[in-house]
């Protein structure tokens, strides 16, 4: 009988390995040591598997229409050539947000998760509260963005303040590090949002922590830029520099962003709404009707309504983006800034709205950093159907904290 060999892989197709725990005191790592050991991880490079080299490939649209393989390669000269800095920009983002891609993957991150002394104190309290997962990823972020170079403000959902990193920068970055994280325990779909806009230079002078909240609170109609990155059984960076919505998918392999999705169309019409079932008797008249409505088939559109809500927004969001219908959350919750800006871009980039049940999001102006709102996202045809009813913003919220 022949001895059966085990196939060998080239090293550089997997990360180092992480030893988060120690074999004798099992003690929980500290959080500059998650950082430092998550920096070695998902350094772009080409990769060969098996003898065979992984090369770029184009990639062509139901419609006949060719893409780009990569993500820089569309952002490049040979794309729609959005400008070096921009390019240097989501290099760095990219690799921020595949740091946090390896975090969220960790077996280890449900541990993560449930030390409370993890970011030295409680900073919050209610639903709302920080994880240790929330403050990592904003940390790496953070940090990724001030090796840009290109970046002179961050704003993030999870700092009372914008943080001002550099005088000169082009960019105002605004961001929500790690949506959904409450859900992680669960395997739940999470994701990353941000937003970019060009630095306000008529505000120079201006003393450095007014000019940093004056370049955050920037009207979403002024977004350069604008993604999420979805972290599930792929990781999946969508994003739209005001020229369509396209999508690219994480190519672990090679550590590459490939281009799967050219020019998202959201359809005009969708057969899905998603939202919190459970607090129907406190919503609104014109919602309760409304959602009564569409899921009888008796709405503009002849066709019974299904509910999927993940209750993880970008995940909601990723899924309404390719099959229509709506996304939203009726309550004064979500924050403009750093969710119903980017993801209001993103969708009307495909064709549908974003709105806050009466007016259109990215004609709001913003008053506060992390003013919230209720916000529907989705299809053109069904968002202009919901607002029709007038009464579809919960205004109260009895039993639930905010």
């Amino acid at each position: 009988m022949q001895s059966s060999t085990i196939p060998t892989f080239p090293t550089s197709l997997f990360p180092p390995k992480i030893l988060l725990f120690s074999s004798k005191t099992q003690s929980f790592p500290s959080k500059s040591s998650l950082l430092a050991q998550s920096c070695h991880l998902f350094r772009p490079k080409m990769a060969s598997l098996s003898g065979f080299i992984v090369r770029s490939q184009t990639v062509t649209s139901s419609s006949g229409e060719k893409g780009f393989s990569t993500l820089n390669e569309y952002m490049g000269k040979g794309g729609i050539d959005v400008g070096d800095e921009l390019v240097v920009l989501y290099d760095h983002i990219q690799y921020a947000c595949k740091r946090i891609a390896a975090l969220v993957a960790s077996p280890f991150n449900s541990s993560l998760s449930k030390q409370s002394n993890f970011a030295g104190g409680d900073s919050g309290s209610g639903r709302d509260a920080p994880k240790p997962l929330d403050i990592v990823s904003n940390e790496i972020i953070l940090s990724s963005l001030k090796n840009s170079g290109k970046v002179s403000v961050m704003a993030s959902e999870e700092d009372d303040a914008p943080v001002w990193i550099n005088d000169d920068s082009p960019f105002v970055v605004v961001t929500d590090p790690l949506d959904g994280s409450r859900n992680i325990d669960a395997s739940i779909p999470t994701g990353t949002i941000f937003g970019i806009y060009r630095r306000l230079v008529e505000l120079d002078h201006l003393p450095q922590e007014e000019k940093a909240t004056l370049n955050s609170l920037q009207s979403g109609a002024k977004l350069v830029a604008a993604g999420y990155v979805l972290y599930s059984s792929a990781t999946i960076l969508c994003t739209s520099f005001g020229s369509g919505t396209h999508a690219f998918t994480l190519d672990h392999s090679t550590g590459d962003f490939i281009q799967t999705h050219i020019d998202i169309k959201i359809p005009p019409r969708g057969q899905i709404y998603s939202v919190n079932d459970a607090r129907y008797f406190d919503w609104p008249e014109g919602l309760r009707q409304y959602i009564d409505t569409v899921r009888q088939g008796k709405g503009r559109y002849p066709k019974k309504y299904s509910a999927r809500y993940i209750c993880s927004l970008v995940a909601d969001f990723h899924r309404t983006l390719l099959y229509g219908g709506v996304a939203m959350n009726p309550r004064d919750h979500l924050r403009l800034v750093y969710e119903a800006n980017p993801l209001s871009f993103l969708v009307e980039q495909a064709g549908g709205r974003g709105s806050d049940g009466k007016s259109r999001i990215l004609s709001m102006q913003p008053v506060k950093l992390h003013q919230r709102l209720p916000l529907f996202l989705g299809s053109l045809e069904d968002i202009e159907e919901l607002e029709s009813y007038g009464d579809v913003q919960q205004k109260v919220n009895p039993g639930y904290e905010v």
